[in-house]
């Protein structure tokens, strides 16, 4: 009990919406849609939508001008049966009349110091809209500093059963991301997910752990105590707190885990089989989230194998900060350091309070270089001809507010013509790693759309603080 209270104060000082009791009417309508509420009832009188369902109704009520909330009235659900005409009426207006059982989620949540957020809230994690899109789940469950979900990071995945040398080699990796202050993104498991993250909260840095199940139990964990209450801690899960484990849970946990990230790092696989090597073949073929390395050192491993011919890149090993700033984010001229914010100098090497950065080492660019998801030249490291990009760069990064395709990009900037829009503005800008494209390996598509990078997200900040 102690320790529950201890926790709950923690998080009153976090600041979430929920501990304030500021559960907005969409956030209340999703989670009547979509959560089973499991709190005080052990069987469910009906079933919830799945995501799936709900990302039908998401995108109806979107189209016909209309909120979640609006389905509280009956006048809002009308229309709903020639939209959806397998779905039953009835059982959405089950699910919106569990107003009691909510109430009762709330509390046990708030007494575990438990936050929730939903796709309706200003809080979700806008990576998360912007990768996974109607697949992004409709709300997250989580504990401790909300903000570490929109810090990005190195996201570190690996089998449960490893042995002491892969751990050791693990626990490095987590310690050396903390030092260069990239956050690690990881999964919670045994094995070289516990070792990456207890590698870097030892080495007082950031993590993000994207549970697949038994929130409420990591949350009341004395060893997440400290890191939770102290703001180096975020514990976040797709799936009703107490839900217990399935195998699907896990799989939609590896989603979570990549798109909530800068980069990954597989150091342990096995092949053709398991979590690790589905959320890692799945990036590597059908969604490009984050670019995809693989350990290279030690001892041979027949699933890293694999997934080196299926392209991903070879992990370089970094030995010092300013490499693994540099293979993270790939940004050799636009590298952050932990002591302090970035002094812009656009026309030559970076300051961190008045101090200039060492260069990134050339292991740390051919990785990136060679790294198959992202495959445009990196930042020029001389800053020549920077002066005119950052002109170009000036007007378009600023519209760009999501992945835009050409048509949009055009209409953002008030042009017709693609061809100028694409020499005079979209071509620089991906010449010098501000922007990407979401299908680099087929540039011509019809389909093909863009997004700011993570320099360019930089970069465009210091447009608006000019």
């Amino acid at each position: 009990m102690r320790q529950r209270a201890s926790l709950a104060a923690g998080a009153l000082d976090i600041g979430t919406k929920l501990m304030n009791g500021e559960l907005g009417p969409n956030a209340k309508a999703i989670l009547l849609l979509t959560a089973p509420l499991v709190a005080g009832k052990p069987k469910r009188s009906v079933r919830p939508l799945s995501l799936g369902e709900y990302g039908q109704l998401a995108r109806h009520l979107r189209e016909s001008g209309r909120q979640p909330a609006d389905l509280f009235d009956p006048g809002g659900r009308n229309g709903l049966n020639e939209f959806w005409p397998k779905m039953d009426i009835e059982r959405v207006h089950r699910l919106l009349g569990r107003g009691f059982l909510l109430a009762q989620a709330v509390e046990r949540w708030r007494a575990r110091a438990i936050w929730v957020v939903t796709r309706a809230d200003d809080e979700y994690p806008r990576i998360l809209k912007k990768r996974m899109r109607e697949k992004a789940p409709p709300v997250l469950y989580g504990c401790g500093e909300r903000n570490l979900l929109d810090r990005g990071g190195l996201a570190v995945v690996g089998s449960r059963h490893v042995n002491e040398g892969l751990v050791r080699y693990t626990e490095h990796v987590g310690r050396l991301a903390a030092e260069a202050g990239v956050a690690i993104v990881s999964g919670g498991a045994r094995g070289v997910d516990q070792a990456a993250m207890g590698g870097a909260l030892d080495a007082g840095g950031r993590v993000l752990g994207v549970l697949a199940n038994a929130l409420e139990r990591a949350a009341l964990s004395r060893p997440n105590r400290a890191p939770l209450m102290g703001g180096r801690l975020a514990l976040v899960c797709p799936y009703d707190p107490s839900v217990r484990f399935l195998a699907g849970y896990a799989m939609q946990r590896n989603k979570l885990i990549y798109a909530l990230a800068d980069a990954a790092l597989v150091v342990n696989s096995d092949h053709g089989h398991g979590g690790t090597w589905a959320g890692a073949t799945e990036q590597l073929g059908r969604l490009h989230f984050v670019p995809v390395y693989v350990r290279r050192s030690g001892e041979p491993c027949a699933g890293l194998d694999a997934l080196a011919r299926r392209g991903a890149g070879s992990w370089p090993d970094p030995q010092t900060p300013a490499d693994m700033r540099g293979i993270v984010w790939r940004e050799p001229s636009l590298i952050l350091d932990p002591a302090g914010p970035v002094q812009q100098n656009l026309f030559g090497p970076e300051t961190v309070a008045g101090v200039k950065q060492r260069a990134v080492p050339e292991s740390a660019v051919t990785a990136a270089r060679e790294t198959p998801r992202f495959g445009q030249a990196l930042p020029s490291l001389d800053g020549m001809g920077r002066a005119k990009a950052v002109r170009k760069a000036k007007r378009l990064l600023p519209v760009m507010t999501g992945d835009l395709s050409r048509k949009e990009i055009c209409h953002a900037l008030g042009l017709n013509t693609w061809q100028h829009v694409k020499e005079t503005y979209v071509d620089p800008c991906l010449d010098e790693g501000w922007i990407v494209m979401t299908n680099p390996k087929k540039p011509s598509s019809p389909k093909q759309r863009f997004r700011r990078s993570r320099a360019g997200r930089i970069l465009a900040a210091t447009f608006d603080d000019a």
